[in-house]
């Protein structure tokens, strides 16, 4: 096989995976691990994937960041699927605290705390709006500044509050997740993310499987940081290895 054929396919299989690590493509090719690092070398060159310790991962998306009502029209049916099943993660007993990320997929969760002994808190103002119309014992909005593309509170008042709370779980959304870990476009808004997962009891990230392979420009929590992953049935069979070999409980709805 041509070197050429051979990164062609390699190509082939990022577009499918999100993620290649060298000793597998050593092992489909025949070949030594060196000629499978030059192989990545030259495509990382070439802007067709970017490289990591033990072989590579999807070009990182150039799209500018979806605002709200754009994400709020998108996947919508396995981000339903995604809410039903990280329902089951909600705590249990007497009046427990959730912690609510901004996010579309996070959004979906809040008709299921309808009822429940807790306490919701948040940074994005359509959650808090959405909590509203459901009977919980209570809710706080967290300050900061206000984000217009997503609606989130951040900034330096935002991560304060953060940091003096302790709530039992944290459900999260994200923007990427890969070898690289889990990641935003805005150092603001990762700032935020980064307090939820330090200072919450148990981390969740909701993220439907587009998410996958795409590494954005801020990791808020390396993979071993996160408790447990809910996606939809898309996420490849690769990245389900990639989160538990890292600890993570993935859950595919």
């Amino acid at each position: 096989m041509y070197a050429e054929e051979r990164r062609q396919m390699i190509c082939q299989s990022l577009e499918t995976d999100g993620r290649v690590t060298v000793a597998e493509l050593a092992h489909r090719y025949d070949v030594v691990t060196e000629t499978i690092r030059r192989d990545l070398d030259a495509l990382e060159a070439s802007g067709l994937l970017t490289r990591v310790h033990g072989g590579a991962i999807a070009k990182r998306a150039s799209d500018p960041e979806p605002d709200l009502a754009t994400r709020l029209g998108t996947n919508t049916a396995a981000k339903k699927r995604i809410a039903l099943a990280a329902s089951s993660f909600l705590p249990k007993g007497q009046l427990k605290s959730v912690l609510l990320d901004a996010g579309s997929t996070t959004l979906e969760l809040v008709p299921y705390l309808d009822g429940k002994d807790v306490q919701i808190v948040t940074n994005a103002l359509g959650i808090a709006q959405a909590a509203l119309t459901i009977s919980v014992d209570r809710l706080d909005l967290l300050p900061g500044r206000v984000r217009g593309r997503t609606h989130a509170a951040v900034g330096v008042e935002t991560v304060r509050a953060l940091s003096r709370l302790h709530p039992d779980v944290a459900f999260i959304g994200c923007n990427g997740m890969s070898e690289a870990g889990f990641t935003t476009p805005d150092v603001d808004e990762a700032a935020a993310k980064t307090a939820m997962v330090t200072q919450a009891s148990r981390r969740i990230v909701l993220a439907d499987s587009s998410k996958a392979g795409l590494n954005q420009l801020v990791c808020f929590a390396e993979l071993s940081e996160i408790d447990v992953l809910v996606s939809d049935t898309g996420l490849s069979d690769s990245y389900v290895r990639l989160f538990e070999d890292n600890g993570i409980e993935v859950v595919r709805a």
